[in-house]
């Protein structure tokens, strides 16, 4: 069947279509070799069950260690902050203790007290001898 050209002229025919590729077969095997392995089957999906259970397995091992690290971590800032707080503390009551400590508070508080110092002419110093 020729197909006609708009233009009136008649184009070739349309070439035969393709016939589908087939493959030699192969040499005939034995009875035994050509017989489906249903333990091949089931081996290989219960092989790829056991590892797709490991990687599960695997996945919430590193979950659970993330999260593990993360409480871990929460505890160590708090510890910081504490740590902290308690060095600005022990600064504030060292400071308190050696102004408690300076000489001129002590002689004001004796003086409050009706304490007066001794003239250095009147001091004497004892030897106790050496022990």
């Amino acid at each position: 069947m020729a197909a006609v050209d708009w233009f009136g002229s008649v184009a070739a025919p349309a070439p035969p279509p393709a016939r589908p590729r087939t493959r030699p077969r192969p040499a005939a095997a034995p009875a035994r070799a050509r017989a489906p392995r249903p333990r091949a089957a089931g081996r290989r999906l219960t092989g790829g069950i056991v590892w797709i259970v490991l990687f599960g397995v695997l996945l919430t091992g590193v979950v659970a260690l993330n999260v593990a690290v993360l409480r871990l971590n929460m505890n160590v800032n708090r510890l910081d902050k504490q740590e902290l707080q308690l060095r600005a503390e022990n600064a504030a009551l060292s400071s308190q203790v050696s102004s408690a400590a300076s000489a001129q508070r002590i002689e004001a508080t004796a003086q409050k007290l009706g304490l007066q110092p001794a003239p250095a002419l009147d001091t004497s110093y004892l030897e106790l001898g050496r022990k």
